[in-house]
Formats: structure tokens, sequence, C-alpha cells
């Protein structure tokens, strides 16, 4: 056996290891943009989803003796002002006459796995508040 013919063998080994493992930090760096968009996304429709599940219709609890319901049209205006305000786009839509939902979705740049041309990572949350008067034990 000739020792020459074993030449460059650790080089090829390294370069692959050191791909392999560059890949797996990665993989652990921008995982965690990805968690940190989700968090980022859901905080952001769940504070939305509130400001527009407080905005009562006035005129309706007084006309109609104290009947609670969310007045739409301000409602999905607080929302998307929020929304506006946070720096996000999303898409508000009452779901009844009481709940509000709001989706939220979020991108944040990746690092190291924009080496392999995946630039960014992208998140989507739901969120909705239902508005309670008093003591309500979940009635619709």
């Amino acid at each position: 056996m000739n020792l020459s013919d074993d030449r460059g063998s650790v080089t090829a080994f390294s370069v692959v290891f050191a791909l392999a493992l560059l890949i797996c930090a990665g993989l652990v760096v921008d995982g965690g943009a990805k968690i940190q968009a989700y968090r980022e996304a859901y905080a952001v429709a769940e504070e939305a989803a509130r400001a527009g599940a407080g905005q009562i219709d006035v005129d309706r609890v007084y006309s109609q003796g104290g009947q609670f319901q969310i007045d739409s049209g301000k409602a999905l205006s607080a929302a998307r002002a929020y929304l506006g305000s946070a720096g996000h786009h999303g898409s508000v839509a009452m779901t009844g006459i009481r709940t509000l939902q709001v989706t939220v979705t979020v991108s944040k740049s990746t690092t190291l796995v924009s080496l392999i041309g995946i630039g960014s990572v992208t998140a989507t949350a739901k969120a909705s508040a239902r508005m309670f008067h008093g003591i309500e034990q979940g009635r619709p």
C-alpha cells in the first residue's frame, strides 16, 4: 500500500463535516428566528383582537335595554389601527356579534441559511377576542 493514495482524504472529510456543522448551526439560529416571528405575530394578533373587541355598540345598549355587542365598524377600525401602529399588516374579521378574529403574518430575515438561498422565514398566527360583559358563563 502506498501512502500517497490517502492524500486529501482528511481535507474532504473536513469540508463535509464543516458544511454539516454550518447547516446545523443555521437551523438552530434561523429556527430561533422562525419562533420569534411566530411569537411576535401571535402577540400582535392578540392585542389587535382585544383592541377591537372592546368597541361596544353604545346606541344598541341604550336602545335595547342593555344588550351588549361589538360595534363592528369601530371594532374593525380599532384592530386595523392597532396593526398599523405596531407596524404589521393582517386581516381582521368579525366571526360573530361578539367575536373578532385577527390574522397576522411576520417575516424575519435569516442569517446562516441565507447562504443556501433561504432569505427569510415567515410565521402566521391567528387570535380572536370575545367581548364579555359582567359575569357571563360563556353564553353566546
